[in-house]
């Protein structure tokens, strides 16, 4: 296997190294949390992270983990009814190992709502409870769970809108299709030990021409840390100040996961080093409501699958599309970003933090060092195909956890963000630097810049609010415990 050096131009390896030293520290902004107009309308289609990296769990260096999370900004006390995904809808990882920006691989997840009918004999009649749960539940006995949401897992080959054949995963060892979710965090009354509970639902499943697989669908702390009011209040902080300056506004808040690991020469096909992924939501065309619903099916889609979401590479529907294109790019795909390449090559971001803080704004036109990192790839790390999607090189080994640093291959950690993204990257800190112009002065003249085209290209940009793979497990499903909405801290009640 070739060492990790041999991924990038030689003669920047040192320069990139002692960049590191002076990009230390980090911070990050929310990922894809409410990015466009069109899809606030519909918060359980709403794509908020997407990851894709070798696992790093030991034993597991073989496979890839892909992390799709959706569902925006959820109190973890948002009861009576919480948070699951939009029955009937289709949710989707998809892989390019091709680089024609089409997929050519999707993993599919579509889901279904199930009530247990649990009711109490109240004055001679038998009513059903108003509550989804009726008494304690545990990972050893969940009797008094009132509700469950059931899903299915398809490995399309081909493109999603005309798949040349469509392979059912099984639970392993198993024909049975059908796998379950855990209910949401609750509280510590209803759930005593949650993370005993939620790891009853880490499934082992055979998926055809893929082999064994493991996944798990269902409700995690976000994976994100963000001083999320301050940074859209015109970015109402110090960006140069300590990394710790701030707070994380989503301590409190939850997401709903998908987290699938699969081995790599599933992937891969044998075709590449280099894969492309991203993730989509889609949904019925016509939405039409129930004039007397009943639990099940209160609105009913008929005709084509429409995409409504769309999130590879993180914060570029937020911070890179313009706001006549944002609903427009969540319902495309990668083959045809040529339409937005203007936003790339010709950023307003920079611009607009040159207005707020006196800073000087990169002037190479076209930035052909935003075209690497967002819609080709860097060569001789993940350079494939073209359009906006996450590139990794499945060559380069997986760090473990405590030796993996946030800023990814800016501080030499080549098997992180941009070669993929793993949860512990900071990836608004490396992005902000990147539309700041630090690749041209890490490799001056490799992107047609050099220092003097990007005079704040070393600032160290922050929001105060600090992540890294401390936050996270070093096993599957790797995202942490979600917030119990009970006891909570903002009541007063420890």
């Amino acid at each position: 296997m070739p060492s990790i050096c041999s991924f990038l131009p030689r003669p920047s390896i040192t320069l990139l190294l002692a960049f590191s030293l002076a990009l230390a520290g980090g911070a990050s902004l929310a990922s894809s949390h409410r990015e466009a107009p069109g899809i606030t309308a519909f918060p359980k289609l709403d794509a908020t992270d997407f990851y894709m990296f070798r696992s790093y769990e030991e034993g597991r260096e073989e496979f890839v983990t892909l992390i799709a999370n959706y569902g925006p900004l959820q109190d973890a006390y948002g009861g009576p009814n919480y948070f699951d995904f939009q029955d009937g809808a289709q949710y989707a990882i998809h892989i390019d190992n091709t680089g024609d920006g089409i997929e050519d691989l999707s993993f599919v997840f579509q889901f279904r709502d199930f009530l247990g009918g649990i009711a109490l004999p109240v004055g001679g009649e038998t009513v059903p409870i108003p509550l989804l749960y009726a008494g304690q539940v545990t990972a050893s006995d969940m009797s008094a769970q009132n509700f469950w949401e059931l899903f299915s897992l398809d490995l399309v080959e081909g493109e999603i809108r005309s798949p040349g054949s469509v392979r059912h995963g099984t639970a392993r060892g198993s024909d049975r299709r059908t796998l379950s979710t855990p209910f949401p965090n609750v509280g510590n009354k209803t759930f005593p030990n949650y993370a005993a509970y939620a790891r009853q639902f880490v499934h082992d499943v055979d998926l055809p021409g893929c082999g064994e697989s493991r996944v798990f669908v269902g409700q995690r702390k976000d994976s994100f840390v963000v001083n999320l009011g301050e940074t859209f209040d015109l970015v109402n902080l110090n960006p140069l100040g300590p990394v710790d300056g701030g707070s994380d506004a989503l301590a409190d808040k939850n997401v709903l996961s998908i987290v699938l690991e699969v081995p790599i020469s599933c992937l891969t096909e044998g075709l590449t080093d280099v894969i492309g992924g991203w993730t989509a939501a889609r949904v019925a065309r016509n939405q039409m409501f129930e004039s007397d619903p009943g639990f099940n099916d209160p609105v009913k889609g008929s005709g084509q699958l429409v995409q409504v979401s769309r999130l590879g590479m993180p914060l570029v529907n937020e911070l890179v599309i313009g706001v006549p294109d944002k609903n427009r790019f969540n319902a495309s795909r990668p083959d045809g970003d040529g339409r937005f390449a203007t936003y790339v090559t010709n950023p307003t971001l920079p611009e607009l933090l040159e207005l707020l803080f006196g800073v000087e704004a990169p002037n190479n036109f076209p930035r052909q060092d935003l075209l690497a990192a967002f819609v080709t790839g860097i060569d001789g790390l993940n350079a494939f195909g073209f359009g906006e999607m996450q590139r990794l090189n499945v060559t380069i080994p997986p760090a473990p956890k405590g030796s993996q640093q946030n800023l990814g291959a800016l501080a030499g950690d080549f098997a992180g963000f941009p070669n993929g993204r793993r949860p512990g990257d900071d990836v608004v800190d490396i992005e902000l630097r990147v539309a700041m112009g630090v690749l041209c002065h890490a490799f001056p003249g490799a992107f047609g810049c050099g220092p003097e085209d990007a005079p704040s290209g070393t600032l160290a940009y922050t929001d105060g609010a600090v992540v890294d793979d401390g936050f996270f497990s070093d096993r599957f499903p790797y995202l942490a415990t979600p917030v119990p909405g009970s006891p909570n801290p903002l009541n007063g009640v420890e």
